[in-house]
């Protein structure tokens, strides 16, 4: 344990660099008596030096800590370099002039980023009294939707059978997929691999037989639908064929003639006048890249790369996860006549490449970067494993100078994720539809009980009191590089979706261009109220899960008055019956593979049940071969006419 200050030392900055520089500290570790005994060859394994974040308490106001003005900060952070057991990485700050300007807050907005042992940070943390924060580094994630059926966990058997099975994956015309992330589901292991240039991967499972086997996944880098497949009846003894559904299929003329998602079309962007393009306001995309080499995203042309920024900024157009294209796509799509479209194609969008490998400094950084290039909207599909709260204080800080951050609430299943979880910032969750992708794709996976109009709460978004509104993320059409489109789930997809309007509303509703056009807290929390004041309610039994509801494009922006309920929508995989859809009941049904039979019947989880059979509409009249018949009651309890 570190040494405890004495009760009578006074708190202050001179106090405070002592204990950077190394002259008060614990007793080194490892000096314990060790019993008697050969000690084999090696390193004795023991914790090393940790990332912390260092930076002033800065408090609501204009008075700043005692001992705490500027220079005094700077005294501690030479302290800091000056020690021989701390290695200063870099101080963040001020990009320019206009991160000089006063954000409302004491103290001084600079963090130290450095590598101390947990002790020596224990120690300054102390002796600040609570003038400064001292908290680890920790890495971000992106709010990637992962496949987790069942939550498969185990160890791996010493002994016992061993599964080996070869997978090829098909697509139109009978070509093969190459780069499929293919996933084998065991009863408590999982399998996972890369289809080559054949469409081939071969999988194996320690422990496992062709008979227990509970699920098998495939999602194609892009162009294709997901496809999903319960109990897959595996042949060890030849390769398992499966036939991907081409998007081109679902989609008329797609990419050659422009598609606008199901989700803008719900949230009335179809309906929203030609000039509102969301003109003279800037976005900045916080994810993995963008690849401006493609068609609906060569009009983009700011950027930086906070990884790579001493080595090589310019980078930010290089996206090897897709992610940040994706919503790239959603928020400011091209509009050019072909593949998709975004809410803003003419906001200017500034990428923020933080993936792979982003930590809470490195946000700190970017958000720094879009308050000196006066960012009006920031979209962060990401997350933390828990709050910061210097990253509070910079959240806090940017939106005093006129930032709105529009985050995912995350994709756990579980409580608001942080930063989504933050009073300063608006959390966005995501909602699905029946009738808009094909009931043997992942996206079926997600189902839970819908309401009458077939929207439902995907089993994987994250719910709680501090969700603001809920958005389309499911089943969501956008870019992918270099030149395709892809199918995703994700609150990523539904924050996306908030942005762009967002953007719309800030460059088109009259407040911005009169009593809120200037760039403080105030403008912050009016685009927040506008956005959830234009929801439309969705009963979900759960209003954690839908916050205000789903933003209208027409009411955010000031054009028609707000309605009261979400309007049923016919999906594209068949429409639902205006009166709405009831559960048809509770059964166990085999997945059957969609090259045997003409209908097949889909297993879907929901809130109420572990396993719950919901029988779909037919998503497609123009597919014979791979039909699948859903039986729906209406609410008159009749069954639709041609669909028993």
């Amino acid at each position: 344990m570190p040494d405890k200050p004495e009760q009578t030392q006074s708190s202050s900055p001179a106090m405070s660099a002592q204990a950077a520089s190394g002259r008060s500290g614990p007793t080194p570790q490892g000096s314990s008596t060790r019993t008697a005994g050969a000690t084999p060859p090696g390193k004795v394994l023991s914790s090393g030096k940790r990332q912390f974040l260092i930076g002033t308490r800065r408090i609501d106001g204009m008075m700043q800590p005692m001992g705490f003005q500027p220079g005094a900060f700077d005294f501690i952070e030479q302290a800091l370099r000056s020690s021989p057991d701390i290695e200063v990485v870099e101080s963040i700050g001020p990009k320019g002039l206009v991160g000089t300007l006063a954000d409302g807050l004491g103290g001084v907005p600079n963090v130290v980023v450095a590598r101390i042992a947990d002790d020596k940070a224990e120690i300054l943390k102390q002796q600040s009294r609570g003038q400064l924060i001292v908290e680890r580094d920790q890495p971000l994630h992106l709010t990637l939707f992962d496949a987790q059926p069942a939550m498969v966990t185990g160890t791996a058997p010493a002994g016992g059978p061993a599964l080996s099975t070869v997978i090829t994956i098909l697509g139109k015309d009978n070509a093969p997929v190459k780069e499929a992330e293919v996933y084998l589901f065991g009863s408590s292991l999982q399998a996972s691999g890369v289809t080559d240039e054949r469409g081939q991967v071969t999988l194996s499972l320690l422990g496992e037989t062709a008979q227990s086997v509970r699920g098998l996944y495939v999602k194609p880098k892009s162009d294709y639908w997901t496809f999903y497949q319960a109990q897959p009846a595996l042949d060890p003894k030849e390769p398992n064929i499966v036939f991907l559904r081409p998007l081109s299929e679902s989609f008329t003329d797609f990419p050659r003639q422009q598609v606008l998602g199901w989700g803008q079309k719900v949230m009335r962007l179809d309906q929203l006048p030609g000039n509102y393009r969301g003109q003279g306001i800037k976005v900045g995309i916080v994810d993995s890249g963008v690849a401006t080499s493609h068609f609906d995203l060569q009009g983009i042309r700011f950027g930086f790369d906070i990884i790579n920024k001493k080595s090589d900024p310019a980078s930010w157009n290089q996206d090897a996860f897709s992610h940040g294209s994706h919503c790239a796509g959603i928020i400011a799509g091209a509009d050019n006549a072909i593949g998709i479209r975004g809410f803003a194609p003419d906001a200017e969008i500034h990428v923020c490449k933080l993936f792979p490998g982003g930590q809470i400094s490195q946000l700190i950084d970017t958000l720094e970067y879009c308050i000196e290039k006066q960012i009006d909207v920031v979209n962060l599909s990401l997350c933390g494993n828990e709050p910061s709260e210097v990253l509070e204080q910079e959240i806090l800080r940017a939106k005093r100078l006129g930032i709105a951050c529009i985050v995912a609430a995350g994709n756990s299943g579980g409580p608001v994720e942080y930063p989504a979880s933050s009073p300063n910032v608006l959390a966005v969750t995501a909602i699905g539809r029946l009738g808009e992708f094909p009931p043997d794709s992942y996206h079926a996976q997600t189902v839970t009980i819908p309401d009458g109009a077939g929207f439902f709460s995907p089993r994987f978004t994250c719910f709680g009191p501090e969700v603001g509104v809920a958005a389309p993320g499911v089943a969501i059409l956008s870019s992918v590089p270099p030149n395709n489109y892809a199918v995703w789930d994700g609150t990523s997809m539904a924050a996306a979706h908030v942005t762009g309007l967002a953007a719309l509303v800030l460059a088109h509703h009259p407040d911005f261009q009169g009593p809120f056009r200037i760039r403080n807290a105030d403008r912050v929390d009016r685009l927040f109220q506008v956005l959830k004041s234009s929801g439309q309610p969705l009963n979900l039994g759960d209003p954690r899960r839908t916050g205000f509801g789903v933003p209208d494009v027409l009411v955010a922006i000031g054009l028609v008055p707000r309605q009261g309920m979400m309007p049923v929508f016919g999906g594209m995989f068949g429409n639902l019956p205006a009166t709405g859809v009831k559960w048809a009941g509770v059964r166990s049904a085999r997945c059957h593979n969609l090259q045997s039979i003409p209908l097949s019947t889909v297993r879907m989880p929901n809130l109420a049940a572990d396993l719950a059979l919901i029988r779909l509409a037919s998503w497609d009249r123009h597919l014979a071969r791979t039909h699948t018949m859903a039986k729906c009651r209406s609410e008159s309890g009749e069954a639709l006419p041609g669909r028993e």
